[in-house]
Order: C-alpha cells, then sequence, then structure tokens
C-alpha cells in the first residue's frame, strides 16, 4: 500500500468530503487488511508441530486453530495484528508443562488462515466458538491487539478466571488515529470509517464503537488480570496497559519491563515464567505496578 499512499490519501480526503459511504468502504478495506503475512520462526516450529490443527468457519471465512494436552485447564492464547498464533509458542509449550491445555487460532488473513482481512468483530467470534468448544477458560493470555478483540469478547459472554496482556493496545480509537497519521487522512475520514463499521459490520450492535474501548465497562471482566509492558515498546505505548490497569483497579497488577520492545517481550522467559505462575497459583492478586528489567 505504501506506493499507493498518495492516491490513497486525494482520493479518501476528497470523498469525506462528497461521498462519505464510499470513503468510508474504502477506509476500511484498507483498516482491516493485516501487514504482511508473518511466517513460522524457527525456534517456533517445534511447539506448532505438537498442536492438534483444527478448523472453524466464521462468517464465511475459514480459521486454523491449535490444541495442546488433554482438554483440562484450557487457556486462551490470542495473537496481535499482522502476527500469528506460533508468535504465543513460548506460552503454550511452558503451560503445556505445567498441565494446561493451550489453545490459539490464525485470525483470517494470518498465518495458516486463508483470506487478506480481520476485524474485531471476526476475532470476538473466534473466541465465542473456541469458548463453545473448549468451556470457561483458565485464562486468556493476549498480545497487542489481540488484548482489545479478547477483553470485547470477555464483555460478551466468553468467560475467564484470569486474564493476562502483553504489550496491550487498550483503545480502539488508538488504533484509527494510527491509521489516520499513517495515511494522512483527515478526521473526516475516520468519520465515514466509522460509519461504515455501525452500517455494514455492527448494524445490530448500538453503541458497538464505546464497547470496543478495552476500559469499557471493566467490571465486568471479572477476574484478576496481570499486564506486561516494555517501556521501549515502539508500537504500543505503555500507557496503553496503564488505561487498563488502572481501569480494572485492585484485580490488575502492571509489569513494566525494560528493553524488550513489543515483540521479544513474547519470548522472554521472565515474562513467560510469571505469566505461568499468574495462570497456574491459587486465585490471588495485588495491585500496583512495579519496573523489571528486560
Amino acid at each position: 500500500m505504501r506506493p499507493m499512499a498518495p492516491l490513497v490519501r486525494t482520493f479518501l480526503n476528497t470523498a469525506a468530503r462528497v461521498a462519505p459511504g464510499p470513503a468510508g468502504r474504502v477506509a476500511f478495506h484498507f483498516f482491516v487488511r493485516p501487514l504482511g503475512r508473518a511466517r513460522v520462526k524457527p525456534d517456533e516450529r517445534a511447539i506448532m508441530a505438537a498442536a492438534r490443527v483444527g478448523h472453524l468457519r466464521v462468517r464465511g471465512k475459514d480459521v486454523v486453530t491449535y490444541e495442546w494436552g488433554d482438554g483440562l485447564r484450557p487457556v486462551l492464547l490470542v495473537h496481535g495484528w499482522s502476527s500469528r498464533a506460533s508468535r504465543l509458542g513460548a506460552f503454550a509449550e511452558a503451560l503445556l508443562a505445567r498441565g494446561c491445555s493451550p489453545v490459539a487460532f490464525d485470525a483470517p488473513g494470518h498465518g495458516d488462515s486463508p483470506g487478506r482481512a480481520s476485524n474485531i468483530i471476526e476475532y470476538r467470534e473466534v473466541i465465542r466458538r473456541l469458548h463453545v468448544r473448549h468451556g470457561d477458560f483458565d485464562a486468556v493470555v493476549a498480545h497487542s491487539f489481540g488484548v482489545l478483540a479478547s477483553l470485547f469478547a470477555l464483555r460478551d459472554g466468553v468467560r475467564t478466571a484470569r486474564f493476562t496482556g502483553l504489550g496491550a493496545v487498550g483503545s480502539f480509537a488508538f488504533l484509527t488515529t494510527g491509521f489516520r497519521e499513517r495515511l494522512g487522512v483527515d478526521e473526516r475520514v475516520v468519520r465515514a470509517l466509522r460509519g461504515h463499521v455501525e452500517r455494514r459490520l455492527a448494524p445490530d450492535e448500538p453503541g458497538v464503537w464505546a464497547r470496543f474501548e478495552a476500559d469499557h465497562e471493566p467490571e465486568r471482566l471479572g477476574a484478576p488480570a496481570l499486564f506486561f509492558h516494555d517501556e521501549d515498546d515502539d508500537m504500543t505505548p505503555p500507557s496503553q496497559s496503564r488505561l487498563l490497569a488502572r481501569a480494572h483497579g485492585d484485580r490488575a497488577r502492571l509489569v513494566v519491563t525494560r528493553g524488550l520492545g513489543h515483540r521479544r517481550i513474547l519470548k522472554d522467559p521472565d515474562v513467560v515464567a510469571g505469566t505461568v505462575e499468574f495462570v497456574t497459583a491459587p486465585l490471588a492478586g495485588a495491585p500496583g505496578e512495579r519496573v523489571a528489567a528486560g
């Protein structure tokens, strides 16, 4: 899309003034497309080869799923945007060793799932379907956009005993602002995009934009939450996780790491171990924030 950006920007800025409907449709087309398709890394191959691979049909799209273990103590792993399930392979391996049954998926247009696009509504539907299949989760572990999508699903009937967010996106407005700035379009384009989503993607869900926000009605999560965020994250600032930690109050704890960025946090032994301890320990938690060296 980069070589076309000036043309797209000119079209969207012009169309948003005279034809917001088409402008919203085109903006949505670009907004929901991942920035490339991630491949399995060498250190992820063994755990992914050990998975039982399945399939779901969600909103007319095929979704590849992965399961490990005996089905007891299911823990859902939710990858971020332009990512894939294998990026959470270190968590799957560690959780499996502790007697949990990790469950993961590649969202449409990601990993091994076909297609070229996805969105938060489709993430929610996949998570709902996996909840029906596996029952209440012992925990949900999510990264980046996966945090936003998971909390959306967890306020909509999906249940978990614990929640861990890594490098969280906590605000949908953060995404639309980033989209606007990346393309150089004006605020009218974002309004057209929002209108398209309300009319076409979620026509039967009043107030859906407020419900997209991860700090909306935090009491509905009803579970202790642990957030990890690196102070050197170049994709989502730590303020996104601080927003969520504040919203969830005494149920939440935020650990700020150093030197891991947005992606290496998923491989860090201390982050993985801390997550697994949180997931498998007796239900208890302490509020606050501490800083950990990365």
